[in-house]
């Protein structure tokens, strides 16, 4: 066994073939999870180049592959098995047969020579038409593979004849971003960038490659590799560098590590936070980001403990020193963290700040909070200091409320805290605001009152939004009728309680028994859509029992009279009070018109702010099955899906690792199938399924939570969601 550290260059140059064996899963790699962040990964190293090209170019880790080799004829091509990492690989070679196509049709010819050893080998070797592979993949995914690498540039997709593969997908993806890349800055500069991207792919991307022998025990060691273990994470790597350094030159190391280390081997800094599809300790976590706030560049997980180590170097100050100003970052980090977990509300502004980020889940933000709170910077003035988090967090609702999409942010943030630099820290607020108005691109702008108010008027927001984030907003519209207003303090004094209350339908989900249709204003169609939006919602301190929630508006047990027992939220009692006798569809449209003007309101723009964005919008669309959950790590292989009708409790669907569910030995597609056939019905399986059982959230809950991370619409049909639990 042979364990090297490879570049592409030196894994895909020879002649030969990487054989996936037929055992293994499809190719299920997507662009949310694995192809934009590594084409992110690979523009930022090649934009480092182009800046700095004298500098020493640092690469980016992979992770590892495992080969074996085959016995082979003399006089063919040298073949070895993928063990693992045969997604990398495929998609490496996918990106580089895209990248190769757009090199050629820009005219960088010489770096597009370069790159063409990479994905076919020369004919001298070739004996069958899939020789000229670098990569063959599992026998289900050969025929979109070849069809796709084997095609003439400019690729006609739609032509290939494999619609909804993948492999085409991917192909197609990194040939549109290597395009817009190359012609970035302009015909002038297409040779610059062409050598920067060609050079970056061959020979800044790194993996360890453990090559195998024939007679070795290629299972064995693939399970050794992937069994769990104590991985040194980039604190623990931080920490070994930082006190080796000071027992070099100092004798007082034990006190360095009580006073500024212990801390960090606590409960806190050791707790696992997600961070995309991945989990890292909160300590490795809050030190890219110290990072990031420090050197106002872009820093990966991956490459935290080298920055560190070249940061050392720069910052040109005493271990111990860095050490402390460390220990200080930390605590502002744990402040603001634990500021978000209070469930009553202080008016503190920045603790606000702290709880309404976390429930977006944008840990992108902590950075921006660590520059901004730095204790080594001159101290901002509070009122510029509210202002610019007043700035973000109106930038980051809005955004959310028109389901803009995440991606970038962390980009965002990174080119936020590099304008700051060029500004004066005492208008810190004024610049924030200047740089978030600057922003036009569907990636970055500013959502407008205009467009709040239109999105807001028929949002199924209930389904939409997620509770967190829905609870949250309606929380905020408390606050805000209770009086809490810039500086001003709300009555009694105190702001709603936080993440604790229930969300509620006023016209119940189950509306066709006690709530007829107008002859001719609506269809049932468009009654289902209406109840979701926010103008039809309300939050209670605890739920009402299921007769009453789903009555009549009025009567002893209606709608009305149970809303009566919560009037100690306004909310509730302005609700009330409009409403009167009858609560309408016009009524639910009004009230959404109402609580979006709250809303502009509550998190402003800039007066006279326009963007041009406010028109009817058809949302992107995207197909989402399991294998995009499991490869985003919103669940795991083996995990158990249990049906939510009791009767069919038994009935339990083992989640398998290529996306497939085992419902008593038999296998199925998708979890509608296993629905159909456990129920004897047409089912919506992602809501027919729970994956937890005591919170009853479902496969419909994490499905979209995960769409709404991209910012897309399902696909799917949600019209059955109403389940009943107990039949």
């Amino acid at each position: 066994m042979e364990t090297q550290v490879r570049t592409p260059q030196m894994v895909f140059m020879q002649p030969q073939r990487l054989v996936v064996p037929l055992f293994q899963r499809r190719y299920a790699w997507n662009e949310q999870n694995q192809w934009q962040p590594l084409w992110d990964d690979v523009s930022r190293l090649a934009d480092r180049v182009l800046r700095q090209p004298q500098d020493r170019q640092y690469p980016h880790f992979l992770g590892a592959v495992v080969l074996q080799q085959v016995q082979n004829v003399m006089g063919t091509l040298q073949t070895r098995m993928i063990i693992d990492g045969q997604q990398r690989l495929t998609t490496l070679q996918l990106l580089f047969d895209a990248l190769h196509a757009e090199l050629s049709a820009a005219g960088a010819a010489m770096s597009a020579m370069r790159l063409e050893p990479l994905v076919v080998n020369a004919s001298s070797f070739c004996r069958k038409p899939e020789d000229r592979f670098k990569v063959w993949p599992t026998n289900r995914d050969r025929a979109p593979f070849a069809a796709v690498m084997a095609a003439d540039p400019p690729v006609n997709y739609e032509s290939l004849g494999h619609a909804g593969e993948r492999i085409i997908d991917a192909h197609r993806f990194f040939s549109n971003q290597a395009r817009n890349w190359i012609a970035a800055d302009g015909p002038t500069a297409i040779d610059a960038r062409s050598n920067a991207i060609e050079f970056t792919v061959r020979e800044l991307l790194q993996m360890v490659v453990i090559d195998l022998g024939q007679e070795e025990n290629a299972q064995e060691i693939f399970e050794t590799l992937n069994a769990r273990g104590s991985q040194l994470t980039a604190a623990d790597l931080i920490k070994n560098f930082i006190f080796q350094r000071l027992s070099e030159s100092s004798d007082g190391v034990e006190n360095a590590y009580v006073k500024y280390w212990h801390d960090f081997e606590s409960a806190f800094w050791e707790a696992e936070t997600s961070v995309g599809r991945l989990r890292y300790p909160r300590s490795a976590i809050f030190l890219n980001h110290w990072l990031i706030a420090r050197t106002s560049e872009l820093v990966v997980a991956s490459e935290v403990f080298t920055r560190f180590k070249r940061y050392t170097v720069d910052a040109q100050v005493p271990m111990i020193q860095l050490l402390a100003e460390v220990a200080k970052a930390s605590h502002v980090y744990r402040d603001f963290v634990e500021a978000a977990q209070h469930s009553r509300a202080v008016s503190n502004r920045m603790g606000l700040f702290a709880y309404r980020t976390s429930t977006l889940e944008s840990e992108v933000i902590k950075p921006l909070v660590l520059y901004l709170l730095d204790p080594e910077r001159p101290e901002i003035p509070n009122e510029q200091l509210t202002k610019a988090v007043a700035a973000l967090e109106s930038w980051m609702v809005r955004r959310m409320l028109v389901r803009a999409t995440t991606n970038g942010y962390n980009r965002l943030i990174t080119e936020l805290i590099v304008f700051l630099g060029s500004q004066n820290r005492v208008m810190t607020g004024d610049a924030v605001e200047s740089f978030l108005l600057s922003q036009t691109a569907d990636s970055s702008y500013w959502p407008d009152d205009e467009e709040i108010r239109n999105e807001l008027r028929m949002l199924p927001a209930y389904r939409r939004l997620g509770r967190g984030r829905l609870r949250m907003v309606l929380e905020a519209i408390e606050d805000h009728l209770r009086g809490w207003r810039d500086d001003r303090v709300g009555l009694g004094g105190e702001r709603v309680v936080r993440g604790k209350y229930a969300i509620e339908h006023i016209m119940p989900r189950k509306w066709q028994m006690h709530w007829p249709l107008v002859d001719g204003t609506h269809t049932e169609v468009e009654r289902d859509a209406l109840i979701h939006t926010i103008g039809n919602l309300t939050l209670l301190t605890t739920q009402l029992n299921s007769k009453v929630s789903n009555g009549p508006w009025l009567g002893d047990t209606g709608k009305r009279h149970g809303l009566q027992g919560h009037d100690v939220l306004m909310l509730n009692r302005n609700l009330i009070r409009s409403a009167g006798d009858n609560w309408t569809d016009s009524a639910i449209k009004q009230r959404s018109d109402d609580l979006a003007k709250i809303i502009v309101d509550i998190w402003p723009a800039p007066p006279g702010h326009r963007t041009g964005f406010a028109r009817e919008k058809v949302a992107p669309r995207h197909k989402v099955d399991l294998s995009d959950l499991l490869s985003a790590g919103r669940i795991q292989a083996g995990a158990i899906f249990i049906p939510r009708r009791r009767k069919f409790a038994t009935s339990v669907a083992t989640l398998l690792p290529d996306g497939r569910l085992d419902v008593g030995g038999k296998i199925f597609a998708n979890p509608s199938e296993a629905a159909r056939i456990i129920s004897g019905a047409n089912a919506n399986g992602w809501a027919f399924f729970l994956v937890d059982v005591e919170t009853k959230r479902s496969l419909k809950d994490v499905r979209l939570d995960y769409l709404e991370s991209l910012a897309v619409e399902s696909d799917e049909d949600d019209a059955v969601d109403d389940l009943d639990d107990e039949n």
